[in-house]
């Protein structure tokens, strides 16, 4: 039942639980779904938000920003097209971090800050990698 490995019998059976898998895609997504939510409750905020790191038009960018959040969410929670959902969330980081986390034209506290911000969005992109290709060795 299971592959020989060095992972634990009790462990290798709990990663089995499909309900593990389920949770641990909708934490991967989380921030996302609060965002989409956020921006869609508040469109106003959202499309100044986008304005602020100079995406223009700052309506479509937020408009675009909600759909890949809600959508891609959805796609990668259910395990449908989840290439499709985490490739549009991990454009979407990718745009965020390069524009938010701009850390090479900072300095002191505020370069700490966003060296370690665009790092953990650069993990988010290798867990939406690699949650797409779990979903593409399940098939």
């Amino acid at each position: 039942m299971f592959a020989k490995s060095d992972t634990p019998r009790w462990v290798a059976t709990v990663l089995s639980w499909s309900l593990v898998a389920v949770a641990a895609r909708i934490a991967l997504v989380s921030a996302f779904l609060i965002g989409g939510v956020q921006k869609a409750l508040d469109f106003p905020g959202a499309v100044a938000e986008q304005a602020h790191f100079g995406l223009q038009p700052a309506w479509l960018w937020a408009t675009a920003a909600i759909l890949v959040e809600l959508g891609g969410s959805a796609l990668v929670i259910f395990g449908r097209w989840v290439w499709l959902g985490a490739g549009g969330l991990g454009v979407l980081t990718a745009v965020a971090m390069l524009t938010a986390n701009d850390f090479w034209a900072k300095a002191g506290h505020d370069r700490f800050l966003a060296v370690n911000a665009f790092f953990e969005h650069l993990g988010l992109i290798a867990g939406l990698v690699l949650v797409s290709i779990l979903s593409l060795r399940s098939k």
